[in-house]
């Protein structure tokens, strides 16, 4: 089939792009800004990327038009779809139907930790020797796609002659055979659909094993409070069968009443020092610490992450890696080996003892962990923070009141206030006793860190987007200096 993606450079639909090119299907597709790095690992896969939404992209007309939920009435590429009755289905179903019908999916979901926890357990599958598939929301270290197939290839009868057709078997019109027998990991998100599903995307992943990381107020442009968010995560448990398995936060109060809506499959839950599954700190900064399971202790994690909310992706990640069948206490070792998504914590460079790092920072509690962590790790040295708020709940002001205190641990803060934005962030920095400042630009940013940092300050930028790449564009400014 040939296949165009619209909205092809976000790193769901990517991900898409690329398992689909590994299934044998020509694939194109189109975006607002063709941009790294997703751009660059499309091109390299031979996939056709298009500058814009146009009508033109769409002739002639391809099998299928597969849509990214960036999507909206009124983009001219959407409106020639729907006026010309072309072929269309969203990423989410797509993906459901094509490539995981036939695996067991192990689901990763929660408001904090997807990216990073989806990441570790495919590290932990491939170390158990099961190959998994994955599709993740950025670029794991240990495996450098952000999607894969996995597997051995199974098909249902005759080797195809060529090479192209070798994943194209046919299972009805439209659909292919997916590689059977290997795991498939993704990265369950609840944000919607697509323009025409406003049901959360991971609904249509029918998992085998879910792990249910955490549940916190986000996406105030889609969803009007929490209870709305646990409606869809219920819709997620309603979908996971009876001889599966749930891996859920024995610390979350909202998640345990998501499970009171209803459940119709076994639990385990996990935590510090609670649950079946249980980490007790043998480091404050959490880079070392023993796992015990049910009373007993399997032994112990010594990596190069860091705070609580890490320990809980890895306790909640070697659950579900357990119940995927593979031996708990052998995968142990296979932490050490980790290498983090990037823009987690994510070191760029050091100058004259100044670290800068770059994360994927998006909601308070996220901001908060983070430098608890790293408090935890460097002890008095300072912290400087540049924040910019960028997904829509931030760019909203839904989290306003929270950042301020989400702040504590860093000793400065500079907060990039665009003229856009719909809010003051005065709010937030006036509320931080005199180690906040607001600045207009990213050029007034970097020319303020540059004016504050000394020696032995951890410089942290957060923000869930591009930044204008201000964390390399400062180190480059430290090493000029």
């Amino acid at each position: 089939m040939r296949l165009h993606i619209l909205g092809i450079c976000g790193t769901f639909m990517g991900g898409v792009a690329a398992l689909a090119r590994e299934l044998g299907h020509t694939v194109e597709g189109s975006d607002a800004n063709v941009y790294p790095p997703m751009s660059t690992q499309l091109e390299a896969l031979g996939i056709g990327l298009m500058s814009g939404y146009t009508a033109q992209h769409l002739q002639p007309a391809p099998d299928l038009v597969v849509v990214g939920n960036a999507m909206v009435r009124g983009n001219p590429a959407v409106e020639y779809m729907l006026d010309a009755r072309l072929n269309y289905i969203s990423g989410p179903q797509w993906l459901g139907e094509t490539v995981l019908a036939r695996r067991d999916v192990l689901a990763v979901a929660g408001t904090h930790g997807k990216t990073t926890t989806t990441s570790l357990l495919a590290h932990l599958l491939e170390s158990a020797g099961l190959a998994p598939g994955f599709l993740i929301g950025g670029v794991p270290g240990n495996f450098g796609v952000s999607a894969r197939l996995g597997g051995k290839q199974a098909y249902a009868g005759p080797e195809p002659s060529s090479g192209a057709a070798r994943h194209l078997l046919p299972r009805g019109e439209g659909s292919v055979v997916p590689p059977a027998a290997a795991p498939f990991v993704i990265e369950a998100d609840e944000y919607d659909t697509a323009f025409f599903d406003k049901r959360s995307k991971f609904v249509h992943y029918r998992p085998r094993i879910a792990i249910l990381n955490n549940l916190e107020y986000d996406h105030a442009d889609i969803f009007p409070d929490v209870a709305a968010i646990q409606r869809q995560f219920h819709h997620l448990v309603r979908t996971v069968p009876g001889n599966g398995r749930l891996i859920v936060n024995a610390h979350d109060e909202r998640l345990a009443e998501v499970l009171a809506m209803g459940c119709w499959t076994p639990v385990e839950t996990f935590g510090i020092g609670r649950g079946d599954w249980q980490a007790s700190l043998i480091e404050a900064d959490g880079s070392a610490f023993a796992v015990h399971h049910r009373g007993v202790r399997l032994g112990e994690i010594r990596w190069t992450l860091l705070g609580h909310h890490s320990v809980m992706n890895a306790l909640a990640a070697l659950a579900a890696a357990a119940a995927a069948g593979a031996d708990p206490q052998a995968l142990l070792s296979a932490f050490a080996s980790f290498e983090s998504v990037k823009r987690r914590m994510e070191l760029v460079g050091e100058v004259d003892g100044i670290r800068v790092y770059d994360d994927f920072a998006h909601h308070p509690t996220a901001i908060a962990t983070t430098l608890a962590g790293l408090r935890a790790s460097v002890g008095t040295a300072r912290i400087l923070v540049a924040l910019e708020p960028r997904s829509n709940s931030m760019r909203q002001g839904a989290h306003a009141e929270a950042l301020a205190p989400s702040l504590a641990d860093a000793d400065a803060v500079v907060f990039l206030q665009r003229p856009e934005l719909p809010w003051d962030a005065h709010r937030v920095t006036d509320a931080l006793d005199g180690r906040g400042a607001t600045v207009a630009t990213v050029d007034a940013l970097i020319a303020h860190l540059r004016g504050q940092t000394r020696p032995g300050d951890q410089v942290v930028f957060m923000s869930n987007g591009g930044f204008e790449a201000a964390p390399r564009r400062f180190v480059e400014s430290l090493r000029q200096a």
